[in-house]
Formats: structure tokens, C-alpha cells, sequence
């Protein structure tokens, strides 16, 4: 799902930038400069919507950026997020997998005290072009 949020941000010391989301109750984060700054109100946005789906709560709609004001040492930037790519980002918990292969072929293996798990993980980000 992709959504898109008018955010705040507001320069504090140092370059910093303090960030705010409106529309996303306690959805607040920082950068130590601009690029920093957004891609954290990315992370932000989508973990707080993410936290929301999985607790079967509302999502609130985007307000009109046209109509939000803000102060002097601000200014508003839309902020886009794909929360189906940043679960996947963020998935990265073990399944147990069960697979066969030829006995020989597991000695050797053994012997050379290869890791199974990691060798089809390789193997299978190449099949997948990952």
C-alpha cells in the first residue's frame, strides 16, 4: 500500500531537522541534515501505519498540504511510503525450512562444514535476482 503525507520540518541547531507528521498522531522523528531527515520521516510514517494495520486501526487521510500552515523556521514537503516494501524490508525473521538432498552430497558438505542455510540463501537471492 503507498501512501503520501504532508510533513513538517522545522530547522533546529546544527543543520538538524526536527520532523513532524500532522496527521499521524505522535509521529515525530529527526535528521542530522535534510536527506537524513526524510528518509527517517519515511521510516517513520510507514511504522506507524504499519503499527496501525496490524492493530486493525484506522489510518487517518492525508490533510490538504495547501491548507497546513507552519512557522517561519519551517517548511512542508510531501513524504511517500510503500508500506508492502518496507515490510518486506524489515522481515527478516528465520522460517524453518525442510529439505531433501542426497546423502553423499550432505557428507561433503558436512565435512567441509559448509553452512546449509546460508548457501541456499545465496543461492536463492541469485535465482531471484535479489
Amino acid at each position: 500500500m503507498k501512501f503520501i503525507y504532508p510533513v513538517i520540518f522545522r530547522t533546529v541547531e546544527d543543520g538538524f531537522y526536527a520532523v513532524s507528521v500532522p496527521d499521524l498522531p505522535g509521529c515525530f522523528t529527526q535528521g542530522k541534515d535534510l536527506q537524513e531527515a526524510y528518509e527517517m520521516a519515511q521510516d517513520a510514517i510507514a511504522l506507524w501505519i504499519c503499527d496501525s494495520e496490524d492493530n486493525s486501526e484506522s489510518i487517518p487521510l492525508a490533510s490538504d498540504i495547501h491548507l497546513m500552515q507552519h512557522d517561519e523556521n519551517e517548511f512542508i514537503s510531501l513524504v511517500s511510503v510503500d508500506t508492502t516494501e518496507y515490510r518486506a524490508a524489515i522481515d527478516n525473521k528465520a522460517i524453518k525450512k525442510t529439505l531433501t538432498i542426497p546423502s553423499w552430497l550432505n557428507r561433503a558438505a558436512e565435512k567441509q562444514h559448509l553452512n546449509f542455510s546460508q548457501i541456499l540463501q545465496e543461492a536463492l537471492k541469485k535465482k531471484l535476482h535479489i
